[in-house]
């Protein structure tokens, strides 16, 4: 794949070219992953300048250099293309580099502040039983097939992401399922892709650190509505709107395209009715209209259990539905679907009481968990949490006031605290505590351990925050820590004490 460096200039007005007019054979911005005839891309972050490093992506064999420093002058012998705005040209240049990738294959897209990863895994289980060829791109890895590569960011930036894309499109990926993270949507990462299938999933308090207001956040959401339908190179785009929540009308007047609604509680296209929760999984009736699916209702018999989760079950059959997978594979799918890694996730060990991991972040995330453990404890319920450093300060008080409310015993700790003071975290997340009893220990392990001893025949230990996060960031940086792994060290000298 070459393409001359003045094909890549023509794409941004104003944009212009210092030095030779080369042959550019890749897009990189990790000077570490530069190989020869590549276009080297300075991006300027909080905490990095790629600027810092073009003598170690010219090492490597970069031929030029793209950059938004108006008065940049490259090395000897080295072009540049200097455009006035990084991330507009970046949205132009790299999806046509690769040939648009997206195009050839379906493409859905998952956003939302809870729900995105496991409705992209139940979505991926789905395609997998129909005998189609599935990508996926979230939170906890990418999937190109079977084969599993680590993902930084819930969405990758447009470099990585069309790289991916192009990949996926030389392994004959079918269908890609991914999350579009409101990150991602506000800095046009997924600039290029043509999305076939858009699913909001929902929107509560989230990224405001990032977003500075709730009007902002849902702005950015409603961007992958717009994409989806706009007029493309493929048929049969759809929108999946969640009616329950509050934003869906504002969500609906970005939808120009086929839609599909769904709820617990309004009237919608697809509805869950005679809902069944249960510790091992849970029963429900779905009422269909308005799909064309030659049925009106499906009962299903399910491993995941909670609320959130039906919600989660309802955005994939309508998704699954609108992909035109036939209902008897979308109910075997989701019957035979088990979990996700970090969602909900059952620490399974021969002691009286569950020990239940889950990457709830949010209040809303939070608040669904407790509901949900709620409705299958006999006896206590025993939280463990804490809240993001360098995020949302807004959220930590909430948090601790659903935590208070809905739980017999709280233990606040550090989640990643990065570079703020893990105790001034707390002192966030007490406000909300008000008067109720707690324990305040920073130290996460510990903290782990403790719920572990307090607990009972018949209690509910939930460790939340991380999910299948396997690191904890800190100032003095990242470590290896994984609740799951912690949990099962914490049963284990219960077990030995006993």
């Amino acid at each position: 794949m070459i393409k001359k460096l003045s094909e890549l200039a023509l794409l941004v007005p104003n944009a212009k070219i210092v030095g030779d007019d080369v042959d550019i054979s890749g897009i990189e911005h990790d000077s570490r992953k530069v190989t020869a005839k590549n276009l080297f891309v300075c991006m300027e972050g909080a905490h990095v300048d790629g600027h810092n490093f073009i003598a170690q992506a010219v090492e490597r064999g970069a031929v030029a250099i793209l950059t938004a420093r108006q008065n940049f002058m490259p090395p000897e012998n080295i072009s540049a293309i200097i455009v006035p705005d990084m991330l507009n040209a970046l949205a132009v240049i790299v999806p046509y580099f690769y040939d648009y990738p997206a195009r050839t294959m379906r493409v859905i897209g998952v956003t939302g502040t809870n729900g995105k990863t496991t409705t992209t895994y139940m979505l991926r289980e789905i395609f997998l039983s129909a005998g189609l060829n599935v990508g996926l791109i979230g939170t906890i890895q990418i999937l190109i097939g079977a084969e599993s590569f680590p993902n930084p960011n819930t969405t990758p930036n447009v470099i990585d992401l069309q790289h991916i894309l192009s990949d996926m499109r030389e392994r004959q990926i079918q269908i890609v399922v991914m999350e579009v993270s409101s990150h991602a949507l506000a800095e046009n990462r997924v600039a290029g892709i043509e999305f076939d299938t858009a699913i909001f999933t929902n929107l509560t308090q989230d990224h405001l650190d990032f977003h500075g207001t709730m009007d902002n956040y849902l702005r950015a959401k409603t961007k992958l509505f717009d994409m989806v339908s706009r007029t493309g190179h493929k048929p049969n785009k759809t929108a999946i709107i969640n009616a329950d929540d509050v934003t869906a009308d504002k969500i609906l007047s970005h939808c120009l395209c086929k839609k599909i609604s769904y709820a617990v509680e309004n009237s919608a296209d697809l509805r869950a009715e005679n809902v069944n929760v249960r510790a091992d999984g849970m029963k429900l009736q779905l009422g269909i209209r308005n799909l064309e699916l030659g049925i009106n209702s499906l009962s299903l018999s399910l491993h995941v259990t909670g609320l959130f989760n039906v919600y989660n079950v309802l955005a994939t059959f309508a998704a699954a539905s609108a992909e035109n997978i036939s209902p008897d594979i979308i109910k075997r799918a989701l019957e035979n679907f088990r979990s996700v890694p970090g969602r909900f996730e059952r620490i399974f060990a021969d002691v009286p009481f569950a020990v239940i991991v889950d990457y709830a972040h949010t209040p809303d995330g939070v608040k669904n968990v407790l509901l949900t453990a709620a409705q299958i404890v006999t006896g206590k319920i025993i939280t463990v949490f804490g809240c993001g450093g360098d995020r949302d300060h807004g959220k930590r008080a909430i948090m601790g006031e659903l935590a208070a409310r809905l739980s017999d015993i709280v233990i606040i700790t550090s989640d990643n605290p990065r570079t703020e003071d893990p105790e001034k975290i707390l002192d966030d997340i007490e406000i909300g505590l008000g008067d109720k009893i707690h324990e305040r220990i920073v130290d996460r392990r510990t903290a782990i351990f403790r719920a572990i001893e307090l607990a009972a025949a018949g209690d509910v230990v939930l460790i939340l925050g991380k999910g299948h996060e396997t690191y904890q960031i800190l100032n003095s940086g990242k470590i290896h820590f994984d609740d799951r792994e912690v949990a099962h060290e914490a049963i284990t000298e219960v077990k030995s004490h006993e």
